[in-house]
């Protein structure tokens, strides 16, 4: 779709403003949401200043880059805001798969009672397929995994069965616990940005004309390098000749049943003044957030500060897709801004690429030690995890 922002005007910025008042963004007793929007008429048509501000509002809300601009990704979140459970039939297909609010609301019916475990995150796929099933099958329907009319009625009529936080984050937590400290055998997807015939911008270091994916793919290779170094499992989400679509990646990394997924990107911005590294984790407004990701987020965000020049920009709840269509805790890393000059001495040196490689597979191990450790942030080395890994193996 083309790209609204304020000072346009038209049918599709009407659409926009009806479906923001409907979800309460927006105050505007001239518009009316049930009529249609083709008819009309100024000033329900043009994107002035409050309706740059409900934007705005609706994209914090949704974990989504604020900057007032109704592009792809904030129109399809508003496609999906304004789904209210009953209103369509769901049922999972892997041709058009389902995304919207009201996924999110049965898939929270569906944990309340006890029958689904996963992230809320509004997509019906193959598990809210089964834990739907599982509880048509409970209550004597047909476990054909179809939220129609008897299966609504029905979710309706019962309460409540699991209280006492998010069943996914203790499953996370969990998972992480009964797996060990030590590195050995964990299984790790790494996804650097970009590939193929998609460069990403090209900037002048101190060694001359790097592009970001290049400085992307020498982190990745680095991590990869020390983390099957201490025994790990490493894969990588694409060869290094191809960029493969974002659904894609996510598609690849599931397939490897894999503990946790690192995602690398550089950032970039209008302003030359932006700079500093950044963490991203799956959190959205219904709630649900990757708790094992928002961890893991914290310590490579404490680990990277600490050991490089990088301004702390911390770590958000996003609801990219990355983010949210991968089984794994993943986690995004933008490691600084490629429109900033002190970003770029930083990015463009293989010292520092060094660094920050060593800081993120220092942050996976303490994710791993749960907070069991004393070593001071950004001081425990690799050469000293290298030798702590080794010890615990030989015995065992």
């Amino acid at each position: 779709m083309h790209r609204l922002s304020h000072g346009d005007s038209g049918p599709a910025v009407a659409e926009v403003r009806s479906t923001l008042v409907s979800l309460g963004f927006l105050h505007d007793d001239s518009v009316d949401p049930s009529s249609d929007p083709t008819h009309w008429t100024a000033p329900a048509s043009e994107y002035d200043s409050a309706l740059d501000s409900a934007v705005r509002a609706f994209q914090q809300h949704r974990g989504l880059l604020v900057d007032g601009v109704v592009g792809p990704a904030t129109y399809r979140f508003l496609k999906e805001a304004s789904y209210r459970l009953g209103a369509r039939t769901l049922i999972y297909q892997l041709s058009a798969p389902l995304y919207g609010d009201d996924v999110a609301t049965l898939q929270t019916r569906l944990q309340d009672l006890g029958f689904y475990s996963e992230r809320v995150d509004g997509y019906f796929g193959p598990k809210t397929h089964e834990g739907l099933s599982s509880f048509q099958r409970e209550i004597g329907l047909s476990p054909d995994g179809i939220c129609g009319p008897a299966t609504l009625r029905s979710l309706d009529l019962l309460g409540a069965r699991v209280t006492g936080g998010s069943p996914h984050a203790i499953s996370e937590e969990e998972l992480v616990r009964q797996s060990g400290p030590q590195l050995t055998g964990k299984r790790i997807v790494i996804d650097p940005d970009l590939g193929g015939a998609d460069t990403g911008r090209i900037v002048d270091g101190m060694f001359g004309r790097i592009s970001e994916a290049e400085i992307l793919w020498d982190v990745a290779s680095r991590l990869e390098g020390r983390m099957a170094a201490t025994g790990m499992e490493t894969f990588l989400s694409r060869a290094r000749g191809t960029n493969p679509s974002v659904s894609e990646r996510a598609e690849t990394s599931n397939a490897f049943n894999a503990d946790l997924m690192i995602s690398l990107r550089c950032a970039a911005s209008s302003s030359t003044a932006a700079n500093g590294v950044a963490s991203f984790h799956f959190g959205n407004s219904h709630g649900s957030t990757s708790l094992i990701g928002q961890v893991l987020t914290g310590y490579i965000q404490r680990e990277i500060v600490a050991r490089t020049p990088l301004l702390d920009c911390r770590s958000h709840g996003r609801t990219w897709d990355l983010l949210r269509l991968t089984n794994m805790p993943t986690v995004q890393v933008d490691m600084g801004y490629l429109t900033n000059a002190s970003d770029v001495d930083v990015l463009s040196d293989p010292r520092s690429r060094d660094i920050i490689a060593e800081a993120i597979l220092i942050a996976v191990k303490r994710l791993y030690l749960l907070g069991h450790d004393d070593q001071p942030t950004g001081t425990f080395t690799f050469a000293e995890l290298l030798a702590e890994e080794l010890a615990a193996a030989d015995r065992r």
